[in-house]
């Protein structure tokens, strides 16, 4: 492979890795860059530990044992914003976060590392509602159905098994009114099995000829949940059942022979020269290597910023590229909500056969009910401390306890922080819970914003400072969406419901902050800077309607690389 590349792509997560990957099968040079480790890779036998080497270019070095040595079951060691192997930080987890200042109470639930923030992703893969796409974007919904099924025959996508928290969403959306929909293409209200990027599960699981642990070294899902926390099952890494980039597209990049990563190197600036007309042209990117400190520059005849809806408009800014009012503008965030139900046993045995929800088990979210015009409920089943830290100890509200319980109004029986005595109560009903995930449309506001903090910098430049208000529009959305969730639950025989009422800045499904139309043209090539192109779910026009934005993402950046291929090819 040639040393310097006709692509630097920086970003390895959703959109990055595709655009990789269907670049180097279309014979260009491509070279990816991530500011995160790379785990199981023989190259990087001590990634938390040890520098390692520079980069990868083969198949050869990706190793399954090591993965599943280092993507652990221990919560705290995985998830842990501060220490956690799955950070937005340095590899050396000795070393603290890389800050983001978010002005009110909030958290961004983001990856640095090869596969980016889909290494705890839950794998929903829904396309977006058509209604979003037509009335708003200059691209139609119709251009982008081919680049979906591509994606979904690559990674592949595939609806999710039916488990008992599923059985009984469904049981709660036919109870409430809601019939099943039957398409990938969602037009009305409807419920159905959430189209997952995970594997089918096992055949030999039910199998008394093998135990689980010779089953996890099998191809299939194994229906163990803590999809959040990576999945280190399967024979081999590109065979791992939750199909995390890093497991899917990154060794299809691979075996083209035509893409190199490096991991560990984060781009500070975007390098542009000005022809004779005085138009701006990206040549390259400046990095800095992670764990030396060293600066260097790459040169290429192309660069795609796939970093994300905050590390892309911040590199832009710090870049010190052409102004344009609306870099880093427009957040969108699908304002969420989570509402919770604990059902008694005679119940569930009437539903289910069964006295226990045991909501791990199968895929963290594996039902979904479709509202086109409010957004999406899902079923969610994180692992006990996830659930015990998001859903009962992340309140805008405060502690449910000093609330007034005589609201009448209300469908839910507390709403807000759950401590104490209540705490212990509820975790202990863990088991016999159903929890419906409130996901908004929420409208693109100019006041929504990713900007430079103007007093804090870090080694990479000023930091990124997060700013995100939803509208009275969006509230309303939320409440609806609650309201039918606690339906839902209460129709199903739930005994207690629980709202949480998330603040709006937990950050998991960022979209729009460098739109199309108005950042980037209809190929994701950016107006100001030719040559410089973006793949990630910043460049989406709205919130897609409220579905999950990784389909989106990687729908148009198969598109983008086929476009960068002709236009400059």
């Amino acid at each position: 492979m040639e040393n310097n590349p006709d692509i630097i792509i920086i970003g390895s997560g959703g959109g990055g890795a595709v655009a990789a990957k269907e670049l180097g099968e279309l014979g260009l040079n491509v070279l990816v860059l991530d500011a995160g480790p790379w785990y199981g890779n023989k190259k990087w036998p001590e990634p938390n530990k040890r520098r390692g080497d520079q980069e990868s270019d083969t198949t050869y070095d990706l190793d399954v044992s090591l993965y599943r040595e280092q993507l652990t079951r221990r919560e705290q060691d995985m998830n842990d914003p501060v220490t956690g192997k799955f950070r937005w930080g340095a590899a050396d987890r000795r070393r603290s976060p890389w800050f983001r200042n978010i002005p009110d109470q909030g958290l961004v639930w983001q990856n640095a590392g090869i596969g980016g923030t889909t290494l705890h992703y839950f794998a929903n893969s829904p396309r977006p509602y058509p209604h979003a796409i037509d009335r708003e974007w200059p691209i139609s919904y119709k251009e982008l159905i081919p680049y979906f099924e591509k994606v979904e025959r690559t990674l592949p996508v595939q609806f999710a098994p039916t488990t008992a928290k599923e059985e009984l969403f469904y049981y709660g959306a036919e109870k409430t009114g809601f019939s099943l929909l039957g398409n990938l293409d969602v037009t009305r209200p409807g419920y159905r099995p959430q189209p997952n990027a995970i594997l089918p599960p096992n055949k030999a699981l039910s199998s008394e000829n093998y135990t689980l642990e010779e089953v996890s070294h099998m191809e299939g899902c194994t229906l163990s949940g803590h999809c959040e926390q990576g999945c280190p099952y399967g024979p081999s890494v590109d065979k791992t059942a939750k199909r995390s980039t890093n497991v899917s597209y990154i060794p299809l990049a691979l075996k083209t022979g035509k893409v190199r990563i490096r991991p560990n190197t984060f781009a500070t600036k975007i390098l542009t020269e000005k022809d004779k007309s005085g138009e701006h042209h990206a040549v390259g990117v400046q990095v800095r290597d992670t764990w030396t400190g060293e600066v260097e520059e790459l040169k290429a005849g192309v660069v795609v910023m796939a970093a994300g809806c905050i590390e892309s408009p911040r590199l832009w800014m710090n870049s010190h590229l052409p102004h344009n009012p609306w870099v880093g503008r427009g957040l969108t965030n699908h304002y969420m909500d989570a509402v919770t139900g604990t059902f008694e046993e005679e119940v569930l045995l009437d539903i289910l056969g069964s006295s226990e929800v045991n909501p791990f088990v199968g895929h963290t979210s594996g039902a979904r009910l479709d509202y086109p015009g409010l957004g999406m409920i899902e079923n969610m089943g994180n692992s006990p401390g996830l659930t015990a830290q998001f859903l009962h100890g992340f309140s805008q509200t405060g502690y449910s306890s000093l609330q007034d319980s005589n609201n009448s109004n209300d469908l839910w029986d507390s709403q807000g922080r759950t401590v104490g005595n209540k705490l212990k109560k509820a975790m202990s009903e863990y088991q016999r819970s159903l929890t419906m995930l409130i996901v908004t449309d929420d409208e693109v506001q100019y006041r929504n914003r990713v900007e430079l903090d103007p007093f804090i910098k870090d080694e990479h430049g000023p930091v990124p400072r997060i700013s995100y208000t939803p509208s009275k529009r969006d509230e309303e959305k939320r409440n609806k969406l609650a309201k039918v969730a606690a339906e839902m639950l209460k129709y199903a025989g739930a005994k207690e419901i629980i709202r949480s009422d998330l603040p709006p800045n937990l950050f998991i499904h960022l979209e729009s902050t460098m739109r199309m139309g108005y950042v980037v043209d209809s190929s994701c090539e950016t107006f100001q800077v030719k040559r410089l192109f973006i793949a990630d779910n910043s460049v989406h026009y709205n919130s897609i309607g409220g579905p999950n934005p990784t389909m989106t993402t990687q729908a148009l950046a198969t598109r983008t690389a086929e476009l960068i291929a002709k236009k400059y090819f």
